[in-house]
């Protein structure tokens, strides 16, 4: 049997390693976290091979005296944390003691220093955890720390490494991280000798976000700021009509520290619902300032990952902070100049694609992750209107805008949504509901609209010409009305004198029984008739024009697609979706000029109308400004 024993320091850290450092990214974002605790103004970066070869971080902090160099690259020694207590109330971004030595046990390591209170400074080389004699060496205050060779001593490691580009994508986004939370301090990057970024201090945090990501953003970002007596957040929300198709654009930063949260990533995808299209998400840059006891940074040595003392708490700040920012913002797209693509700041390129421009558009589409049109119907909108005014009990006429509405008075009906269950939407589905004072209200147009190809109409708005998508606004009014209705539990239900049988697929089955009561709420009866089959003995009164089966089916379908059982808040929201999608003037529908004005003007009478439910833009506006500019009038 094996004798158990105690592994030599070199063993200790280069298992460290392994956790710590993943890549040269690891290594950029270990040593430019110790430059900004070290108190430092300016801070240089340079690479090689994407930091294969070089890694090179300089800084003018405070600097490490002569004496403590050695223990600089000891494991778990550090100047951040001096007793157990220090654990709950980090206040640096570094604190584990880990990361020089770390880097040390693999790679050529090379340390200059001066502190402040020495006149001259001091070189310590460490080859692969090997530590040469301290000496000393003439060099200004502060600190450079050169990183050779990483992993040369572990090829296991070095041979899962990319490409030198691949590797300089990862490290450059390490330096944006960092160099986003500080722009009060001089950064500067380079990559085989050529300077990509320089950025100096600014108290002006949108142009430093410019910069990274490009022009595309200058016009598009709002800001927000919201605190309570324990938390302050604050930054910038990209409009909706920006959007990528990940979250690498979702910058959050705690007390100054880069981090990804799942709590916060969902809290922005549910703020920014309805607004932007599914398998789309939102472009963000926010700080959250709190008391650092309130937070566990010890979680994992990246830090990548907190977990917040009261999470919910959190979590609803941000949701209620953006919803609202959302309901006072005019967020109607705008129509980009001509040649804008709506990319990044284009630049010029070299034919080897080695320009500061390219390196710097090449970490913009890194981050970006990315390197319907509306079917024709026959139906008429009055015909439309018409059949969703009889199941809404309204007045054979074209109403569709009539918000005194009530649904499913014929037949015995029943209420299909309590107000429990209509409380289940959320509290911002609620305020987006009720207009308030505060909220913003589109502006009124200064001429009637025209309809064009039976599918846009076009008005006279305050600054320029607006082109709607008459589905789209449509829906967005319907999915308002009858979300108000939920959430005043005047949902009706419509009892069938024969209940209709249904046959499921296995996993359709149980996961409809398993939401009976949920559907229940839905004013969707659902019963076990044995077998494969169930029965239908009432589903919404609303839905007069579908057949009960085919309402079940699309409401099953919502319930299997995700692969878990989803809450009551989202099957409401996919119903209302689906009833208004259906209920809506359809493109290729006629409207008579009262008709098209009369859409219009309800347009002003509702929240969010800049986009359909589903996240498509329902309008865009051509500014006078971009109207004389095409006409060669400036």
């Amino acid at each position: 049997m094996p004798h158990i024993q105690k592994l030599s320091p070199h063993v200790v850290n280069q298992i460290a390693a392994g956790e710590v450092i993943e890549r040269p990214a690891s290594v950029v974002k270990e040593l430019l976290e110790n430059s900004v605790d070290s108190g430092a103004t300016r801070i240089d970066v340079a690479l090689e091979q994407g930091g294969l070869e070089l890694i090179r971080i300089s800084d003018n902090g405070s600097g490490i005296a002569s004496d403590e160099m050695l223990l600089a690259v000891t494991s778990h020694a550090t100047s951040k944390l001096r007793d157990a207590d220090d654990l709950f109330r980090v206040a640096t971004l570094g604190f584990r003691g880990e990361a020089l030595a770390s880097i040390a046990a693999v790679s050529h390591l090379t340390l200059r220093s001066c502190s402040e209170s020495e006149q001259a400074g001091a070189l310590l080389e460490v080859n692969g955890g090997s530590l040469s004699p301290v000496t000393p060496f003439g060099c200004p205050k502060g600190t450079v720390v050169e990183v050779r060779n990483l992993f040369f001593n572990t090829p296991v490691r070095r041979r899962f490494m990319r490409t030198s580009q691949t590797e300089f994508g990862h490290a450059s986004e390490a330096f944006a991280r960092v160099a986003l939370a500080y722009p009060d301090i001089h950064f500067t990057l380079e990559h085989q000798g050529r300077r990509l970024y320089d950025l100096p201090p600014t108290d002006r945090w949108r142009d430093r976000i410019v910069t990274f990501f490009g022009d595309e953003l200058r016009e598009n970002l709002i800001w927000i700021d919201n605190s309570d007596e324990t938390l302050r957040l604050s930054g910038y929300a990209a409009s909706p009509s920006i959007n990528r198709g990940n979250n690498r654009m979702q910058y959050v930063f705690l007390n100054g520290r880069y981090i990804r949260d799942r709590s916060l990533q969902h809290a922005l995808g549910e703020a920014y619902r309805g607004l932007i299209m599914t398998g789309r998400y939102p472009v963000a840059f926010l700080r959250l300032d709190m008391q650092p006891e309130l937070v566990d940074v010890n979680v994992h040595p990246t830090k990548l990952e907190v977990r917040f003392q009261d999470g919910g708490r959190v979590y609803s700040q941000l949701l209620g902070t953006l919803r609202s920012h959302f309901l006072s913002t005019d967020l109607t797209v705008r129509v980009q100049p001509a040649g804008d693509s709506g990319g990044p700041a284009q630049g010029s390129q070299t034919g080897q694609g080695t320009s500061v421009e390219s390196h710097q558009a090449a970490m913009r589409a890194w981050a970006r992750g990315e390197s319907e049109s509306a079917g024709n119907q026959p139906s008429s909108a009055r015909q439309a209107s018409l059949d969703l005014g009889r199941a809404m009990g309204g007045t054979p006429a074209f109403r569709p805008f009539d918000t005194d509405r009530t649904f499913g008075t014929e037949r015995d009906s029943r209420s299909g949504a309590s107000p429990e269950s209509a409380g289940e939407l959320s509290r911002s589905d609620a305020a987006a509901a009720s207009p308030t004072g505060d909220s913003h209200v589109p502006p009124p147009y200064r001429s009637a609209g025209v309809q064009l190809h039976n599918r846009y109409l076009v008005a006279e708005h305050d600054q320029g010409m607006v082109v709607i998508d008459q589905h789209a606004l449509h829906e967005r009014i319907l999915y308002e009305q009858l979300r108000q209705t939920v959430l005043e539990g005047r949902l009706e239900s419509q009892r069938l004198l024969v209940p209709e049988p249904v046959t499921l697929a296995a996993p359709e089955l149980a996961a409809a029984l398993e939401a009976r009561e949920t559907l229940a709420r839905l004013g969707i009866d659902v019963q076990p008739f044995g077998g494969d089959t169930v029965l239908v003995s009432s589903y919404p009164a609303m839905l007069a024009k579908l057949r009960p089966e085919e309402v079940l089916r699309q409401v099953v379908e919502q319930l299997v697609s995700g692969g878990k059982m989803p809450d009551r808040r989202d099957l409401l929201d996919e119903l209302l979706h689906m009833i208004a999608c259906k209920a809506a003037i359809k493109a290729g529908d006629r409207l008579s000029p009262e008709e098209v004005n009369a859409l219009l003007e309800q347009r002003h009478h509702c929240q969010d109308t800049h986009h359909c439910p589903h996240g498509r833009p329902a309008a865009l506006v051509f500014t006078r400004e971009e109207l004389d500019r095409r006409f060669r009038r400036t």
